[in-house]
This record gives C-alpha cells, structure tokens and sequence, in this order.
C-alpha cells in the first residue's frame, strides 16, 4: 500500500513470490508481540502466513495462533505453509473488522497479542488477474474478497466527475484529482475503463510530469491507492478492528500495527492516542463523567521504521511504519 513505483513493486513482488513471501519489519514484530510458549496471538492479516510462522514457532508447545483474512486466496496459501503446526494454527477467512466475533468464536477470547500488517501482500502484488498492478491487462477487481461489494471498475463506470474527484483526493492525497476525474468521464463516454493497464495509461496522459529533483513515483500510485481503499472500505473498518482487537487483549498483551501510508497512520496514531488517553469528555467539563479509563500505553519509539538493510533486501519495506502499545490493566 506504499505510494511508490507500482510497475516497480510489481517486479518486485514478482520476485519475491518466486523467492518465497519475505514478511516485513518480522525482527521487530516478534520484538514488539514477545510470543512464550502456551500464548495466544491473533495475525488479523495473515497474507503469506511469514509472521504467523515466527510466532507459531515462539508459542511452541501449546500456543496457538488465529489468522485471519479477507482474501481467500491467502487462507489457502497459508494452510499449506503452517501446515506443520496442526492445529494450532486456526484460519479463517474474515475481514479484520470482524475479528472480535471470528476470535470468540474460535476459543480466542482473550489473547497476548494482535497484529496487523495493513499492506498488500507480494501474492497480491503479483495477482494480475484483480489489477492491483499497474501493469494488470485482467479486469480492474481490487477486492480481496471477490464475493463482497463491487469491483473498482463498477466506481469508474458509475461515479461522477465530482465523486470520482472526491474519491481520489481522500483516499489517495491525489493533487490532480480533478483533471484525472474528468478525463475518466470523458474517455467512458467512448470505451469502458476495464482493466489496470487502461487506467494507468489514462492517468499517465493527464497528471504533470514530477517537478525535477523530485521523488518520482508512476503518475498512477494514488489513483489506484484510492480506488483500492475504497473498494475495500479499508479506512472505514481500521477503527472498528483496531477497538476489538483491545477488548481481546489481556493486560500486558501487545497490539503491533504495520501501516504503508500516512492515511493509515494517522488512524492508528489517533487511535493509540485516545486510548491512552481513555477520557472522552470534552474539556471544558471541570472533571470527567466519562468513566473511561486509558487502555494502551504506546510501547518503544513511534513509529519504528524498517532497517537500511531491509529495505535493501526487500524494497516493499521501505514505506512500512509499526506502532506498538500494551494493554493496561482494566
């Protein structure tokens, strides 16, 4: 989900896919969760299953870890790989924002520590069939649930100048928003915008070239950043996972989120804060009628960045941000 070179991260994850799924920021994750032997964790987004692996292996014997995913292609994926544990690897194909049920109903009701990763995967990146990629010649999809809401092309196909400009300008900071949502308009009206190809050649032929001396990034990043978070509603169901994530911590359990963009970020940031915080009302009452009590302690520096050598090992990590805090005593 990093803004970065797409037709970059697509060889990139290409390569990794054939090298084997590198898991990112995976020292300090396990750093952060401190997985002993007999614990209970939850991966909310198991993708390839590398996390679930590390800590699987801490927790020997007797741990067990839940994980969870929206898209079905890595829920088989990662049974393959954890195979090994039994059952003490449970699985389920779930959006994050349900994992409070999907845990209860699992015997994970009370656990030690809830991961995030909020990227896209290297499987996902190099899934040309649903257009994560800029070079994708399949059909824009970007669900990671194929059986749920509807695909990005249906948003080209029915949205209007102003919503596609909206879209574009919340969900991926996007400062042409509006020159890329006319001329979506105008070339619809001749041919449909189907695949990811299209797309990204019609955004390369309206955005201004990158000011020199300027990072560059393909003209296309935040178009499909947008359309990718919309279409998964992932801004909208970060908070509601995040807030039953703590319900099923422990005191003393850990919550460690990756984030990719600042969009994501700042929610995990806010929401951290307001935690610890606990208190919710407003500030010019004298004293607090809330009865909230603060329930995370942030956890080391915020954030933590990946390492120089790995992002040279594995360049998708470059964007990664990992916040972690600790469930306090109710």
């Amino acid at each position: 989900m990093s803004l970065q070179d797409p037709e970059g991260s697509a060889r990139e994850a290409v390569a990794i896919v054939e090298a084997g799924h590198l898991p990112v920021m995976e020292e300090e994750v396990m750093a952060a969760l401190s997985p002993i032997p007999g614990s209970f964790q939850i991966d909310a987004t198991v993708g390839g299953g590398g996390h679930t692996f590390r800590i699987l292996e801490a927790a020997t014997p007797g741990g067990r870890v839940l994980g969870l995913d929206a898209d079905p292609a890595a829920i088989r994926r990662s049974s393959e790989r954890l195979r090994p544990f039994g059952d003490r690897a449970v699985l389920r194909q779930a959006n994050f924002e349900r994992i409070g049920e999907v845990a209860r109903d699992a015997g994970f009701g009370a656990v030690d520590g809830v991961l995030f990763d909020l990227g896209l995967s290297s499987y996902q990146l190099a899934d040309l069939e649903r257009a994560f990629s800029f070079r994708a010649a399949g059909l824009l999809d970007m669900r990671f649930d194929t059986s749920v809401g509807e695909p990005a092309r249906r948003l080209l196909a029915t949205l209007d100048e102003r919503q596609l400009a909206d879209l574009l300008q919340r969900y991926g900071e996007e400062p042409s928003a509006r020159r890329i949502a006319r001329a979506i308009v105008e070339r619809r009206r001749s041919e449909p915008i189907e695949t990811g190809q299209q797309l990204a050649q019609l955004v390369v032929s309206v955005v201004p070239a990158a000011r020199p001396g300027r990072r560059r990034i393909h003209p296309a990043t935040r178009t499909f950043q947008a359309l990718r978070i919309a279409v998964n509603r992932e801004l909208e169901v970060l908070p509601v996972a995040l807030a039953a994530a703590v319900d099923l911590l422990k005191p003393e359990g850990r919550l460690a989120v990756i984030s990719y963009h600042s969009l994501e970020d700042r929610i995990v940031k806010r929401f951290v804060a307001a935690e610890r915080r606990g208190c919710i009302c407003p500030p010019q009452l004298p004293v607090c009628v809330c009865g909230r009590s603060p329930r995370l302690a942030p956890v080391g520096p915020q954030p933590q960045r990946p390492t120089e050598a790995e992002v040279s090992g594995n360049p998708r990590a470059r964007s990664a941000r990992l916040r972690v805090a600790r469930r306090l005593a109710a």
